[in-house]
């Protein structure tokens, strides 16, 4: 009977026979889902292509950060300099200017512009009317849809030197203010830009959430005497919480990715020291310098700290109790 036991090997062994026909049963299991799933995966095909092309396969090129690179003779002949670029990059002093103006408005616009959002969706979901409600919500996401050069136009035409505001306070024997070539007020104006032209885009977000959540509970509560704000605090608000963290977890990984057009258009009329950040800094010192490994350095440096408050926020989320954006082992 042992030497039985030693052929067959532990339960829990792929070689064993019960390992093995576990694993021709997973086998097996999934040529039936392949069979009948084919139509959708050949769907999802065209998709994957995409990304791999698009996303994946450029990330090779993240090699030339390590390199002298020159367009002219390839990457296969750029001389490799190891660490001197990140050397260079963390000494630069234009480059901690760009990475400390990018933290601050990501953390501005965390506290000014994420809470926007939710606070529509809350409002408008209590409208009960729905025609009414579709009207709002397609004016309200309507901006999403503009480019940067017509948003920053329309707010140079409200509140720049020349611009509505302005004319209104010298009619009435007020100084005029320009606001859009203020530097004090750069971050203020970025974040009112920014909710005025994406708000209305994340409030479907949370427009979804909230259909999703148990109407009962509402009935129930009301039925119990609880007020408007007892029911937005105590079914509402936890309803929203998993989406809340999960998409702060993913602005939180791209905290230093503000954007670039819309900093790239205001950044002669408020100084490079107000509007410069991550993204402008590597178009200026890579595209218009030929300093391509620079540029890629400073990349990489991005990707990295990104990667790193992804993985320190779903850490979080998991301390309480939330899902994050994957599942905990």
């Amino acid at each position: 009977m042992l030497e039985q036991a030693e052929r067959s090997g532990p339960a829990g062994d792929l070689t064993s026979p019960a390992g093995t026909g576990r694993r021709r049963g997973k086998a097996s299991a999934l040529r039936v889902r392949l069979r009948r799933d084919w139509q959708l995966l050949l769907m999802v095909f065209p998709a994957i292509g995409l990304l791999l092309l698009f996303h994946y396969v450029p990330l090779l090129g993240n090699v030339i950060a390590f390199q002298e690179y020159s367009p002219y003779v390839g990457i296969g002949d750029s001389p490799w300099v190891g660490l001197a670029n990140f050397q260079w990059l963390l000494m630069d002093e234009s480059f901690w200017q760009a990475t400390l103006n990018t933290l601050f408005i990501t953390a501005f616009q965390l506290i000014f512009y994420f809470p926007v959002p939710i606070a529509l969706a809350i409002l408008l979901d209590s409208v009960a009317s729905r025609r009414l409600r579709m009207l709002i919500q397609n004016i309200v996401y309507m901006p999403h849809f503009f480019s940067w050069v017509l948003v920053v136009t329309l707010f140079q035409q409200m509140f720049g030197g020349a611009g509505l505001l302005a004319q209104t306070l010298r009619a009435n024997g007020y100084q005029g203010v320009d606001i859009m070539t203020n530097p004090d007020t750069f971050v203020m104006l970025v974040t009112a830009e920014s909710v005025w032209k994406d708000a209305g885009w994340g409030m479907i977000i949370f427009l979804a959430a909230l259909a999703a959540i148990d109407q009962n509970l509402y009935e129930a509560s009301a039925v119990d005497g609880a007020s408007r704000w007892r029911r937005l605090w105590h079914i509402t608000l936890p309803g929203l919480r998993p989406v809340i963290i999960l998409l702060l977890i993913l602005r939180l990984g791209d905290a230093l990715n503000v954007g670039f057009e819309q900093f790239f258009l205001q950044r002669d009329a408020v100084g490079r020291d107000a509007a410069e950040v991550l993204d402008t800094f590597v178009y200026w010192r890579t595209m218009l310098t030929g300093e391509w490994s620079y540029g890629a350095a400073a990349g990489l440096v991005k990707g990295l700290v990104g990667l790193i408050l992804i993985l320190v926020a779903n850490k979080l989320a998991h301390r309480f109790g939330e899902q994050g954006i994957y599942k905990r082992s």
